[in-house]
C-alpha cells in the first residue's frame, strides 16, 4: 500500500502548496469517507449562551462559555433590546428569547432569535400569542415550547410553541395544570417538563408539569419538587431534569433532578454553593452550569455539576458581569439527545 503525502504536493513552480479549485475528484484503494451532512453538526457543539437580566437595570449584553471547558464568559453580541424575564429555548443551531420586561414598554411579546455557532446580536422571529414576562421555555431540534408567565402581570396557564427553523408566529399549544410564572422548564428529546413558579403573589408551587413535545394538548401531572420556589434555574441531558435555587420564598440553594422518561417526585442532587435567586442555567448531556443570579445581590458566579452523579457544584469561572432574572440555552442539552 503507499502513502499520501500531502506534504509532497507541490504548485508547479514549487514555490507553494496547490491551488484546489472547482470540481476536484480522487479515487484510491485505501478507503476515504468524507464529511456529510450539514456543516453545523460536525463537531463544535457545546456552548451555553446567556442573554439579559438586570445587571444593574434591564441589559442586552449576550455571553457565552464552552460548556465542557472551565473558565470565564466571553461577550457573544446583544439582544435587539434590553430585557429581563425572558423565556429561552434552542435547536443545535438556533437559540431564541421569549417575551420579557423592558422599558419603556413593561411586558413584550417578541421573539428574538440568534445562531449559537456564530457570535452577533439577535433578530426578530415573531411574536408570542400576547406580551408575556417571567416564561418558563424547553424544547427539542424542531419544536420550542413557553410555559405560563405574566400576561402581563398575572399568572396564566397558556403553552405557545413554535418550530424552531421557521420564523413566524407563535401558536397556542394548550394549558399548564396551574396558572404560573417564573417557572424553570427543561426537556429530553420526546418531553418537556415545567416545574414549580409563583402561583400568587409570595406564593409558589413545586407541581410538576409534562408535555409530549410533538403532540398539541394539556399538561400531565409528573410529580413534584422538593421543596416549592420560583424560579428555579432548569437544565437537562437527555435522561434527568435538574432544577437548581430560586426562593421559597427565602432563598434556596437546592438541586433536584428527576429522571425525565420515568414520572414521580424529585430527588435530592446536592447544592449551590450559596442560596441563590433569579439564576440560570445550561448544560449539554454530561454537565449543567448554574449561573449568576443573587445571594442577595447580584452575582457572576458560574458554577457546574456532572448530571449523571449526585453532588454539590465546582466552580466553573465567572461571567463577564453581575446579572441576575436572565436565561440561558444552548446547542447541546438534553432535548437535543
Amino acid at each position: 500500500m503507499s502513502e499520501f503525502r500531502i506534504d509532497q504536493i507541490k504548485s508547479q513552480d514549487a514555490t507553494r502548496g496547490p491551488d484546489v479549485a472547482g470540481i476536484t475528484t480522487f479515487t484510491g484503494t485505501s478507503g476515504i469517507v468524507m464529511p456529510s451532512g450539514d456543516t453545523t453538526y460536525r463537531g463544535g457543539r457545546g456552548r451555553g449562551v446567556f442573554g439579559g437580566g438586570y445587571s444593574p437595570g434591564f441589559t442586552n449584553v449576550m455571553q457565552y462559555i464552552t460548556i465542557a471547558t472551565t473558565g470565564n464568559a466571553a461577550d457573544f453580541g446583544d439582544m435587539r433590546t434590553a430585557r429581563s424575564n425572558s423565556g429561552s429555548a434552542s435547536s443545535s443551531t438556533r437559540g431564541l428569547f421569549f417575551g420579557g420586561a423592558q422599558s419603556p414598554s413593561p411586558v413584550v411579546s417578541s421573539i428574538d432569535y440568534f445562531t449559537i455557532s456564530a457570535t452577533g446580536n439577535t433578530f426578530l422571529f415573531g411574536d408570542l400569542t400576547g406580551n408575556r414576562n417571567n416564561i418558563g421555555a424547553a424544547g427539542n431540534n424542531t419544536r420550542a415550547l413557553t410555559f405560563g408567565g405574566g400576561a402581563p402581570s398575572d399568572e396564566s396557564k397558556l403553552v405557545d410553541y413554535i418550530e424552531i427553523a421557521t420564523l413566524g408566529n407563535a401558536s397556542t399549544f394548550g394549558e399548564l395544570s396551574i396558572a404560573v410564572l417564573n417557572s424553570g422548564a427543561c426537556s429530553s428529546s420526546t418531553r418537556a417538563l415545567n416545574a414549580g413558579g409563583q402561583i400568587a403573589s409570595g406564593t409558589y408551587t413545586n407541581v410538576i408539569d409534562y408535555f409530549t413535545i410533538s403532540t398539541l394538548g394539556d399538561a400531565q401531572d409528573f410529580g413534584d419538587l422538593s421543596v416549592t420556589r420560583e424560579p428555579p434555574a432548569s437544565c437537562s441531558s437527555p435522561v434527568r431534569g435538574l432544577w437548581g435555587g430560586g426562593r421559597q420564598p427565602t432563598r434556596s440553594d437546592t438541586i433536584d433532578y428527576v429522571t425525565i422518561a420515568s414520572l414521580g417526585d424529585a430527588i435530592d442532587f446536592g447544592n449551590l454553593s450559596a442560596a441563590t435567586q433569579f439564576n440560570a442555567a445550561v448544560s449539554n448531556s454530561i454537565r449543567g452550569v448554574f449561573v449568576g443570579g443573587q445571594d442577595p445581590a447580584a452575582t457572576n458566579d458560574m458554577e457546574y455539576i456532572t448530571i449523571a452523579s449526585a453532588g454539590n457544584v465546582t466552580d466553573f469561572g465567572d461571567l463577564t458581569n453581575s446579572a441576575f432574572s436572565f436565561k440561558g440555552c444552548s446547542d447541546s442539552h438534553g432535548g437535543l439527545g
